[in-house]
């Protein structure tokens, strides 16, 4: 074996991040300057929800569809076909085409999003030692919240200087540079000689798990990510077009608090990771982060209910520490418990999961914010989509116990 393949190095990590974060880059550009973009464009709240319905829809539908087409082609090429088409989303929202032509943009990023689970996925499994393999899921999984806090930061600056079409076609030019070097940095990373792989106790729930516990589990992953999804998106879509309007941020503020709950789901993802790497099961972590979450969408209705910007920040931490940590948990618990050669098949289901509820989220908050009920209705469902998420969580605990003790 190779000292490059023992030891693989921090380049291979940064790119691993950067594909996970770039399809999403457009939809939290476009959330964070969403006052301009309604606007201009002359649309209501629900049809800007649409925006990011396409995008998350497209992405769930590509991750279950193309699982199998991802297992079968090279990690080169995959990354190439990230890159190019979030590139390719960047470019069309740059175009001023009108509400149709951002949704077709919209659709695009969407299935950037189809790929990167997989991808990342089996490179960890094929390039990095097992030891390591854990705990750069954390950071690499972070690279969504990376470029929600790119995204929230960026976009509002370069949309007072050149639009935010303009601030579209400035993350389109860094899309395609760094696809480039992704693409040189995979390719001087040799792939690690086959090892079988075992199933970890800690993710099936039991020492030994048959075939059909590793089905149940990446079902149960599926549905979990499908409920917190619905909630984090929802959240995500609307947080600077709450602290715009109920609280009267300006439009670089209302960003920023979006940017912050970026940057505290970077580290909360990294910090998760880390957990799981030490041997943490994924049940009573979901839980927990389930609980928080449910705790958060409390703390944001307070805050509209008292106008306080105070409890709006500590709802935005509470948010990036939990809701935003989940993705983290679900991708380790599949790496631990399936075996390479279906690692794009499991790792699409999973995340066609949490597209799915991607897709909804957003869409029922756009249709309730624009409702007499408005933001106040939206946070209690949100909160309700959360309980949810505890329920499920509980019986996953609950499950595990029971398989642990019958072993």
């Amino acid at each position: 074996m190779t000292a490059a393949a023992r030891h693989p190095g921090y380049s291979l990590l940064a790119i691993l991040l950067v594909a996970v974060g770039i399809g999403p880059l457009l939809t939290y550009g476009l959330s964070s300057v969403s006052e301009l973009v309604i606007t201009e464009l002359a649309i209501s709240e629900a049809q800007f929800g649409l925006i990011a319905t396409v995008c998350f829809g497209a992405g769930a539908i590509g991750n279950a569809v193309f699982g199998r087409f991802t297992d079968r082609q090279p990690d080169s090429r995959l990354l190439v076909l990230v890159f190019a088409l979030a590139s390719m989303a960047l470019l069309l929202a740059m175009i001023p085409g009108g509400y149709v032509l951002l949704l077709v943009a919209s659709g695009c990023a969407g299935l950037a999003q189809s790929f990167p689970n997989g991808v990342t996925n089996r490179i960890l499994a094929q390039r990095v030692p097992a030891e390591r393999r854990i705990g750069w899921i954390g950071i690499k999984q972070s690279g969504v919240q990376v470029s929600q806090l790119v995204a929230s930061l960026g976009f509002p600056a370069l949309a007072a200087w050149i639009g935010w079409r303009g601030a579209s076609g400035v993350g389109a030019v860094f899309a395609i540079l760094l696809g480039v070097i992704a693409v040189r940095v995979l390719s001087a990373v040799p792939l690690l000689p086959p090892t079988p792989i075992t199933v970890d106790s800690a993710a099936s729930g039991s020492p030994t798990a048959a075939p059909t516990s590793i089905r149940f589990t990446i079902w149960a992953l599926a549905a979990f990510g499908f409920i917190n999804g619905m909630g984090v998106q929802a959240t995500n879509i609307y947080l600077s077009l709450y602290a715009v309007r109920e609280l009267n941020f300006s439009l670089v503020l209302g960003g920023a608090a979006a940017a912050v709950a970026g940057a505290i789901g970077v580290a909360a993802r990294v910090g998760w990771g880390r957990m799981m790497s030490r041997g943490m099961a994924a049940p009573p972590l979901l839980l927990l982060l389930a609980t928080l979450a449910l705790a958060g969408a409390g703390v944001f209705l307070a805050a509209g209910a008292t106008h306080s910007a105070v409890l709006l920040w500590l709802a935005v931490a509470m948010h990036g520490a939990s809701a935003l940590g989940v993705s983290v948990v679900l991708m380790a618990a599949v790496v631990r418990g399936v075996p390479s050669s279906s690692m794009g098949m499991a790792s699409g289901m999973v995340s066609a999961g949490q597209f799915g509820g991607f897709t909804v989220g957003p869409l029922v908050m756009g249709t309730l914010v624009g409702s007499p009920g408005g933001f106040a209705l939206g946070w209690t469902v949100v909160a309700g989509i959360y309980l949810l998420s505890v329920m499920l969580g509980l019986y996953l605990v609950l499950r595990r116990r029971r398989r642990i003790r019958a072993a």
